[in-house]
């Protein structure tokens, strides 16, 4: 399931042995799995940490808990420990940690996600925006809703028409089009009330 290498195992066992507590290890989490913002996160762990159902690897006397719904995305995952002048760099990969691509048969509406997640919502993001997905009709109209700082902004027109539906158009040439279901007057935190 996971390797870790040699330079690794004795780096980490190093960090563990620098904390001065008996029966610690160290805890591997899959955060945003299936997102292009997916990211690992290690932490320490002792007995205490510990859940009724983590999975417990030992490998090479390290002992690594894993939470049962990051497993699937640390499949094949490897540490690596690379030494430098100025110490090492430590690195964690997960080959399918950010999800896959849908395959050209998949499901429009997953296929449609899927530019949501890793082209759409990456970009605005930036603007402090999301966009999710309501539905996609049966005449293959995607329905989208945009929240945070999309909600309410004067250019959500321009981002509708000229980003989101020039990249679907490109990459989905099957779908009709876009509509917009947000009540950009309304939320929380909308850019103008």
């Amino acid at each position: 399931m996971i390797s870790v290498t040699t330079s690794a195992n004795e780096y980490l066992k190093g960090l563990i042995d620098d904390q001065g507590s008996d029966n610690l290890g160290l805890r591997l989490r899959a955060l945003n799995p299936g997102m292009p913002s997916a990211d690992i996160e290690l932490t320490f762990c002792g007995e205490e940490d510990r859940e009724a159902d983590d999975v417990l690897l030992e490998l090479d006397g390290l002992q690594i808990s894993i939470d049962p719904t990051s497993k699937p995305w640390l499949r094949n995952a490897s540490v690596d420990f690379i030494s430098n002048p100025t110490g090492g760099q430590l690195t964690i990969s997960a080959p399918g940690l950010k999800g896959q691509t849908p395959s050209a048969d998949a499901p429009l509406e997953e296929r449609v996600q899927w530019l949501l997640n890793t082209e759409v919502n990456p970009q605005v993001a930036m603007h402090g925006g999301q966009v999710s997905l309501v539905e996609v009709t049966a005449d293959k109209i995607a329905v989208l809703k945009f929240g945070g700082g999309c909600q309410g902004c004067g250019m959500v027109s321009v981002t509708l028409q000229e980003g989101i539906q020039k990249t679907f158009r490109e990459k989905l040439p099957e779908l009709a089009g876009v509509r917009d279901v947000t009540e950009h007057e309304k939320g929380e935190n909308p850019y103008y009330a």
